[in-house]
Parts: C-alpha cells; sequence; structure tokens
C-alpha cells in the first residue's frame, strides 16, 4: 500500500520521522532507525543560547551537557548524517529573539540539511507585554529566518495561543512551509527537600494526543501547508488518527526510545494493513478526511462537545 507523503515539499516514502532528540548524535543509531523504516530525520534543537553564549562562558552555555553539541559540531553532524543515510534531515533550531544566532539557518542549509525545523520556546513572565506584541515577535523572527536560508521552514508552536488559526495563518503567510504540533514544554517541579525548583522531563504518553488531534484538525481545514504532529504518537492507531485529522508528519521518538526503532517497521505495516482493511489506495487518500470541514460532525472539535463530554460522564457516588 502506498504510504508515502509530502512534506515541507520534500517526498517521504511514509509519514513517520524520527523526532528530535539527543539519538541524532549516534551516525550507526540514526542508520538503524531508517533500516527500520524512519523517512525523515529532525535533529534535536540548536539553542539560541548556544550559539550567543557558547564561546564566552557564559552560566547560560549548555556545551558541557553530555548531549549537547557544540555549534561548530552541530553542523558537522548533519554532514555526518547526511552522509551516512538516504533519507532527508532536518536541522532544528530553538530559539526566540532576532539576533546573531539566526545566522546559524544558513549554515545549517550549507551543511547540507533539507529543512529547518524553528522550535519557538517562549515562556513569557513579564506583565507588560500584550500577546499581540509577542505573535508579532514571532512572525518577525520567521520573517529574519528565512532571509538567511532557502530552505523551507517549519514551526515548532506551543498551543498556548488566544487565537491559533489566525496566529498559523500570519506564520504562513509569512512564508513557513509547515506547523509542528506541538512544542512540549518542560514543566519545573518543586522538590519539598531542598526547596528548590528543579527540571522535569518525562516521556510523553498518549493522554497528548488528543489536544494535538483537535488542532491538526481546525488548522488542516484552514490552511494549505503541511502540518506534523509530535507528542502522543505510540501506535499505528495514534498515527492514523493524526493522518486523519490532516497531518502529513508523524514525528516518533517517546515510543522509539521506550521499544526499539523496530516500531517504525512494525506501525508501517499496521499502516499498510488499515489501508488494505479499508479498502483506500494511500494515506493521502484519507489524510485530512476527518478535519473540521470534512468531518461528518464537526461540533466535536468545537464547543459543543464541552458540554457533550460533561454530560456523558458516569455520577461519582462519594463513599462515607
Amino acid at each position: 500500500m502506498d504510504l508515502s507523503t509530502r512534506y515541507l515539499g520534500l517526498d517521504l516514502d511514509s509519514p513517520l520521522m524520527l523526532g528530535a532528540s539527543p539519538l541524532v548524535g549516534d551516525v550507526d543509531a540514526i542508520r538503524h532507525a531508517v533500516d527500520a523504516g524512519a523517512s525523515a530525520i529532525v535533529m534535536r534543537s540548536l539553542f539560541e543560547e548556544q550559539i550567543s553564549h557558547g564561546d564566552s562562558g557564559s552560566h547560560y552555555s549548555l556545551d558541557r551537557h553530555q548531549f549537547a553539541f557544540r555549534p561548530d559540531e552541530y553542523l558537522e553532524q548533519i554532514r555526518r548524517l547526511k552522509a551516512a543515510v538516504h533519507v532527508p534531515v532536518i536541522g532544528s533550531l530553538n530559539g526566540c529573539t532576532r539576533s546573531g544566532w539566526l545566522d546559524y539557518a544558513a549554515l545549517v542549509d550549507q551543511a547540507g540539511a533539507d529543512a529547518l525545523e524553528l522550535n519557538v520556546y517562549r515562556v513569557s513572565t513579564d506583565a507588560d507585554l500584550t500577546s499581540e506584541s509577542i505573535e508579532d515577535e514571532t512572525v518577525a523572527l520567521v520573517e529574519a529566518m528565512l532571509r538567511r536560508t532557502t530552505l523551507p521552514v517549519s514551526v515548532k508552536l506551543s498551543p498556548f495561543y488566544t487565537s491559533l488559526p489566525h496566529f498559523s495563518q500570519r506564520l504562513v503567510n509569512a512564508g513557513a512551509r509547515g506547523l509542528v504540533l506541538f512544542n512540549r514544554f518542560l514543566q519545573p517541579d518543586i522538590d519539598l527537600n531542598t526547596l528548590a525548583v528543579e527540571p522535569r522531563l518525562d516521556l510523553s504518553g498518549k493522554s497528548e494526543l488528543p489536544l494535538r488531534l483537535r488542532w491538526l484538525a481546525i488548522l488542516s481545514a484552514r490552511l494549505e501547508t503541511s502540518f506534523a504532529v509530535t507528542g502522543g504518537v505510540h501506535s499505528s492507531e495514534d498515527a492514523l488518527k493524526a493522518i486523519l485529522a490532516g497531518a502529513h508528519g508523524v514525528q516518533l521518538l517517546s515510543e522509539v526510545i521506550q521499544h526499539g526503532f523496530v516500531r517504525f517497521r512494525q506501525i508501517r505495516a499496521e499502516l499498510s494493513t488499515w489501508l488494505d482493511v479499508h479498502q483506500a489506495p494511500s494515506l493521502d487518500h484519507v489524510r485530512g478526511s476527518l478535519n473540521l470541514s470534512r468531518a461528518t460532525d464537526p461540533s466535536g472539535y468545537e464547543r459543543a462537545n464541552y458540554l457533550r463530554v460533561l454530560h456523558s460522564y458516569p455520577p461519582v457516588r462519594a463513599e462515607g
């Protein structure tokens, strides 16, 4: 069965990509991922702080982190991966200000990457900043990056915008070729023994997928662009739901970390079986068939679903 897809102008033999992770530091591991069926490789992010402060000795420097590349190493790793595998390699830059770090978009291009993912990770704590000004700065950031590279650029977003469709439309109008839903904000925790705020990293769970399905379905009905989902995909059923909602690409990571690269091969086989059972010639044929404009009951993605879900929940008896 035909699992092929087109994402950011790249022809992929399936939607199943390896998501950004420290795994890209191991060329042999990436070869195994591709042999198992990964259709593209997303580099882990190179951070604005690494580029801006990496040579200054600043406390922002991440160079000593056991998984982090220095900026020059990052570019060299792209070259190594491009020489090692035949699938597209997608670079990733993570930042939120317009400054010199954006010049690395051109260097990622020169290193041989096939596309670039702009990971906009911003936690605003300033009460004087309006939502409009934050969005304006992000749009300007995308425009500035596009002036520095010929690569197709996707923007990895969080769901925390008042009008995500309007903001997404602005990004596409600015030249973004795709949107990645969603950035997983790494939430802090509090240690009650040390009374310290500590970083916390958990693998994604299936419970994260419904938020992504809702916005894939809404945005894919409104925008002509590429969509990828990241976070919450752990099975062929999860991948199919994302595709039916409108995804062109499905980034796998947590499932692979837990169960190995063999999951690419297994999920691909299960996608083919599903297409065969449903007599669908290709994933393209069913992509977006359950988005907001094509679903039989689009209210499931809107406010009406809220009341329906609450009223369908069984009553709970309070004991004691």
